[in-house]
């Protein structure tokens, strides 16, 4: 008897993915539950598991092939051995094109779980569709979107409407040739990953009004009070380490409740206020910058947060984040000083309002009290949506984590 190998649910929007590693060949033994291929979405690799014991006896979408939930990945036989040989892998169907792979003899195939649909004719994303209504404006005049599938977004719907009236129809320019390889270059498909990295990136950049407002920090007493209740706080709390990301993260969940519109975000004509704090850690993956949500992170402690922390910056570097981790954060936090960064800008993680960059520790000459000390300086950047945050309450906010990160014992006094 043959059990079939299928895509998994991948969670919440997510429909496709890319076949990214066979970890087993035709012909190998399999045990029950155990990884079999690895799937890459748009944010993180999901691991396939075998649906029962036996031999892989058929592969029937290669490395490379992109596959939509449901989709058949491979066939299992039962026994250990003695299988079929398994067929040439085929390359999953092409939804854009609505066209399947010729079925094969040897085995099902991949075939999409809905019908293909011309990218042109996908709805509006529900913001874009509400600004099209407003304008009069009908989705036929944009075409197909730079949304999933060729939705057309919010972002869509504003260039259009911000581009002046064109005289004449112009005709489409040809479609340009790759350029031709030259010596010592190599190309490599991007991965879906930073494909999706870059659309919302270009994104981000496109629809929000996003500024930037800079100040520094003054790191003495945080390292002092960290030198002192390391061991001891490392002894209680079974070997989790005292950071200094849980003082930016304890700082910026008192300033948010203090701010509110720093931790909300626009939807259509509406703002939307989160009375919760869901802070995103932007982290490095083995494939690229993830940003896992610590959920309710303005109810834990700092313990709790430097827990959550390692747990996702280890997990980021063996791609095992789950999908559902990776969504729903309200404020993100991101520190390139790990990097050797002294000062950046960093940019909006939509639909969020606003971002914290954190940046290298480095010895500075400061005056203090009349007289010039070195101290140990960190400059903070905070990128904010103006459309939703004014710019007193964005600067005010970054002073607040100014104040609480100078003063840990605000925190714990709630001053």
């Amino acid at each position: 008897m043959a059990t079939e190998i299928k895509v998994p649910t991948l969670g919440e929007s997510i429909t496709t993915a890319t076949v990214a590693r066979w970890l087993k060949k035709a012909g190998d033994a399999v045990a029950a539950d155990e990884p079999v291929v690895e799937l890459e979405t748009d944010k993180v690799t999901v691991e396939v598991n075998a649906p029962s014991a036996g031999t892989l006896a058929e592969i029937t979408v290669a490395e490379g092939g992109e596959v939509e939930v449901g989709a058949v990945l491979g066939v299992v036989a039962d026994g250990a051995g003695g299988a079929r040989p398994a067929a040439q892998p085929r390359p999953a169907a092409n939804p854009a094109a609505g066209v399947n792979p010729p079925p094969s003899p040897s085995g099902p195939v991949a075939r999409p779980a809905t019908p293909p649909v011309d990218v042109a004719q996908h709805a509006p994303m529900p913001s874009a569709a509400k600004i099209l209504e407003e304008s009069g404006v009908s989705a036929a005049r944009i075409g197909a979107g730079s949304g999933k599938d060729g939705r057309i977004t919010k972002g869509d719907v504003l260039d259009f409407l911000s581009r002046p009236a064109a005289p004449a129809a112009v005709p489409a320019p040809a479609a340009k040739a790759p350029r031709a390889a030259e010596d010592g270059e190599e190309r490599v498909k991007m991965t879906r990953l930073r494909r999706t990295i870059a659309a919302r990136l270009k994104e981000a950049q496109n629809t929000a009004a996003m500024l930037t407002t800079f100040n520094e920090v003054d790191m003495s007493a945080a390292m002092a009070l960290r030198a002192e209740y390391r061991d001891a706080f490392e002894k209680k709390h079974g070997g989790v380490r005292l950071g200094f990301m849980s003082f930016f993260v304890r700082a910026c969940v008192v300033a948010l409740k203090e701010f509110p519109a720093v931790n909300a975000e626009i939807d259509g004509d509406e703002i939307v206020y989160k009375h919760f704090v869901h802070m995103g850690i932007a982290v490095g993956g083995s494939a690229g910058l993830v940003v896992p949500v610590i959920r309710n992170a303005d109810r834990m402690g700092f313990a709790e947060i430097e827990k959550s922390i390692g747990d996702f910056g280890r997990r980021a570097r063996d791609g095992q984040l789950k999908l559902e981790e990776l969504t729903g954060g309200t404020f993100s936090i991101t520190n390139g000083g790990v990097y050797g960064s002294l000062m950046s800008t960093p940019i909006l993680n939509p639909p969020q309002s606003a971002i914290l960059g954190m940046h290298k520790i480095q010895d500075r000459p400061m005056a203090v009290g009349g007289r010039i000390e070195i101290r140990p300086m960190m400059y903070l950047a905070l990128s904010y949506d103006h459309r939703i945050v004014d710019g007193k309450e964005a600067v005010s906010f970054l002073v607040r984590v100014k104040e609480f990160v100078e003063d840990p014992r605000r925190l714990l006094l709630d001053l």
